[in-house]
């Protein structure tokens, strides 16, 4: 059984768009899933945080928003050490403040 503490969902309302974000913790990473309208799995990153700068990958290239994907896996190996990976379904493309709004909320909700 999961403990609740290491599984976060979440569903953030910008600018007339509602996005999901579910996060599960693991001892040694994450899985943060980003999704908007149907709940389904996109394009994968995985980034390697370590004491210096993060390794990413794609595993799955995203149709849209990659840079978006790659900023969010970045991040989040900035504050988790271990193995991190990011899937967005995001169908329609972020405007800039959007995908901010999105980088901040997923980073509050890691670093609780």
């Amino acid at each position: 059984m999961l403990n609740e503490s290491r599984f976060s969902k979440t569903v953030v309302d910008i600018d007339k768009r509602s996005f999901t974000i579910q996060i599960l913790l693991f001892d040694n990473g994450s899985f943060v899933s980003i999704t908007e309208g149907q709940e389904k799995i996109g394009g994968l990153t995985a980034s390697i945080g370590t004491n210096t700068i993060p390794i990413t990958t794609s595993i799955i290239p995203a149709k849209s928003e990659s840079l978006f994907l790659k900023l969010i896996s970045e991040q989040i190996s900035s504050i988790i050490t271990g193995i991190n990976i990011i899937s967005a379904f995001i169908p329609k493309e972020l405007e800039n403040k959007t995908a901010k709004t999105l980088i901040a909320k997923i980073k509050e909700i890691v670093e609780k």
